[in-house]
């Protein structure tokens, strides 16, 4: 016993120094970050953390080192050794010895269950029932070391349990607590399975700060519940069309099917394809034309959708399953009608299983130019990127070094558009200096020169680039593969240049500013934070980390509601350990700053925001494109985890719906 005790004293140091770092953790983050990244870390597992180990040192540590004195006292005399003997047992027996420890125990796995499953929001009603199993727990041990304790001062000679009992009453523990566990798990399996049918239009309403007036609820032909206002005016989605009279300006016709293709090396791939080719056509526009898209689905079992990333087009062609349309199964056809309002780089994709639909290859390029033609004449070349399966980074269908025969003092305009998932792409422009001319398909005013940068496109974001070319050979190097990308040359020819070190380009403050419509200092109509995080749970029945909207997975992440004309901030907060680059369909967002730094160059638009972990961005646009509208992070695969909400306006409804009872999968 003397020698157990001195290796618990020494063990009740060792807990100090991870506490002490953890503790340091969140102090600095109380320095340094937003109150969301730190409130549940001080407010929980500080007190989880410290307050056993304060128990240890002020209770248990004073009584070891008592019966530390006690077990060394000399031995020889057996009445003496007979009275030290029982004295030690029964203060070994007390409670405060025994249980500050077994505390820290329970609190560390508390603290544990409360890193993997943070109570974001912070609300005291989440944290409440881990807390009390904690209380319950601990208070349990204190009633068993209690009882144990008076058995033990009743003895005259300490006598051990004999084995078979103390294992049988463990054994006991483990089964009531394991056939617990499984009932838990198995009740939480079945209440994570999604309904076979889901209205994309239910759900927990934001509404960003501002009380609803006179909101009432009425019944859609469909059957199907909206959000009404006063005025009793419901409409839906499917009203809310494109041009369904005229001649379109363009046709263009999409046919998904299936189909074997070969890459430049002369690898093969199984793909999804629209007009059986990877990538699919590229549909080339002019500014303002009326244009009319056919989708045919000839073979794709799951179906298929087109929906155009980053053109604001009316919502019912916005190609949603489920939420603007429904899935266009085999054999059948759809037919889209919108008109061109913006000038930029665009691309197109199926919204039905679009994980897998976007990695087998249902995508293509979509490019709006402007009404009038440039004054010189611009080699205008699109470099869409993807990963395909068994292939290294492909630009279109070339998984090998492209070349390409350009003539000095040409006006070169690149297009790059990063389609793979989870894939923040590096793209490094060697050879000549250049400049960001557009983001997501906005222009850029006064864009700097850069030399020696690397730019960095999220997953679905498009960043043009511009340049005269030189006369010296330019390449631009995707990802770190040499041996693949875009050699420019006068002739074609030549040798790939070494690429320097580089800098990652930064569009915070880049250009020149230009007055907009609103900025930071305006007065917003609604405010919402969106806070961004990953937790374990279960979602349809699948136990995994989560990546979370305000703590919640579709259906149950928030609903931002907003009316027509309203002025709308949005601020990003990023918990997480991964980066999440947000889409919000039919609208561009105004970036206002970036952990609390200011946008200070040229106005940044985007539809397709990386944030970062640790990162925070307040942006804001007007609600000015009515209808029911996608929210979700474009890693798809954590679209397909959950990591998807909505973006709705007052009185909108849709007759489309999700779910396993159904034919539409948009993620």
């Amino acid at each position: 016993m003397h020698r157990k005790t001195r290796k618990l004293l020494f063990w009740a140091w060792f807990p100090v120094i991870p506490a002490a770092a953890i503790l340091g953790a969140i102090a600095w983050m109380q320095q340094t970050m937003l109150t969301t990244f730190w409130i549940d870390r001080a407010l929980i597992q500080a007190p989880l953390i410290l307050l056993p180990l304060l128990t240890i040192w002020f209770i248990a540590v004073p009584k070891l080192l008592k019966l530390r004195s006690i077990t060394k006292q000399p031995q020889g005399d057996k009445e003496q050794e007979a009275t030290v003997d029982s004295t030690a047992h029964l203060r070994a027996a007390a409670p405060g010895l025994i249980i500050p420890f077994q505390m820290t125990a329970l609190a560390a796995l508390t603290s544990f269950y409360f890193a993997l499953v943070p109570p974001v929001p912070f609300k005291w009603l989440d944290i409440s029932i881990p807390l009390a199993v904690f209380v319950l727990a601990t208070a349990g041990l204190w009633c068993r070391h209690q009882f144990r304790y008076r058995g033990v001062s009743k003895m005259e000679a300490y006598t051990a349990p004999a084995f078979w009992k103390r294992g049988l009453a463990m054994v006991s523990v483990l089964a009531i607590l394991g056939a617990s566990g499984y009932y838990l798990f198995n009740y939480a399996m079945d209440k994570s399975e999604l309904p076979p049918e889901i209205d994309m239009a239910s759900g927990t309403h934001d509404y960003g700060g501002v009380m609803p007036v006179n909101l009432s609820m009425h019944n859609h032909q469909s059957g199907m519940a909206a959000m009404t206002t006063n005025s009793g005016k419901i409409t839906s989605v499917a009203d809310l069309s494109g041009p369904r009279e005229g001649i379109p300006d363009r046709h263009f016709t999409l046919t998904a099917q299936k189909k074997t293709v070969t890459l430049s090396s002369g690898k093969t791939v199984d793909a999804w394809t629209y007009n059986g080719q990877i990538p699919g056509p590229e549909l080339r526009m002019k500014e303002g034309e009326l244009i009319e898209v056919t989708l045919i689905n000839q073979d794709i079992e799951q179906g298929v959708t087109a929906h155009w990333h980053g053109l604001d087009v009316p919502n019912a062609e916005d190609g949603v399953a489920g939420a603007t349309q429904n899935a266009v199964m085999p054999g059948e056809t759809y037919t889209y009608r919108f008109r061109a309002e913006q000038v930029g780089t665009f691309w197109y994709h199926s919204h039905q299983d679009s994980r897998e639909a976007v990695s087998m290859g249902l995508f293509g390029a979509l490019i709006v130019e402007p009404k009038t033609e440039p004054f010189q004449p611009v080699k205008d070349i699109t470099v869409m990127t993807h990963r395909w399966k068994g292939a290294s980074i492909a630009v279109g269908a070339s998984d090998q070094l492209e070349r390409m025969a350009i003539a000095p003092g040409t006006p070169v305009r690149m297009r790059l558009i990063n389609t793979d998932d989870w894939v923040n792409q590096n793209y490094t422009l060697v050879g000549t200096h250049f400049e960001v001319a557009a983001i997501d398909g906005t222009e850029l005013n006064k864009p700097d020169v850069l030399t020696n940068t690397h730019v960095v496109v999220p997953t679905g974001g498009r960043y043009d680039l511009t340049f005269i070319m030189p006369e010296r050979p330019v390449y631009l190097n995707v990802g770190e593969n040499r041996s693949g990308g875009i050699l420019m040359s006068s002739d074609g020819s030549g040798d790939v240049p070494e690429t320097p070190p580089t800098l990652a380009f930064d569009p915070l403050a880049y250009g020149s500013p230009t007055p907009t419509a609103f900025d930071a200092s305006s007065r917003f109509d609604r405010e919402f934070t969106l806070i961004l995080d990953n937790k374990l749970g279960i979602f349809n029945r699948n136990f995994d980390f989560l990546y979370t909207l305000n703590g919640e997975v579709f259906p149950n992440a928030p609903m931002f509601m907003v009316k027509e004309g309203d002025l709308v901030k949005t601020t990003f907060i990023n918990r997480g350990n991964v980066d999440h680059p947000m889409h919000l369909h039919g609208h561009h967002v105004l970036v206002l700053s970036r952990n609390g730094k200011p946008s200070t160059g040229s106005p940044w638009w985007s539809d397709t925001l990386n944030v970062l972990p640790g990162e925070t961005y307040e942006v804001a646009f007007v609600a000015n494109n009515p209808g029911l509208w996608m929210d979700h992070c474009h890693n798809l695969v954590h679209a397909a985890a959950g990591m998807s909400m909505h973006l709705m306006y007052e009185g909108v409804t849709t007759p489309y719906a999700v779910g396993s009872g159904t034919q539409n999968h948009p993620e």
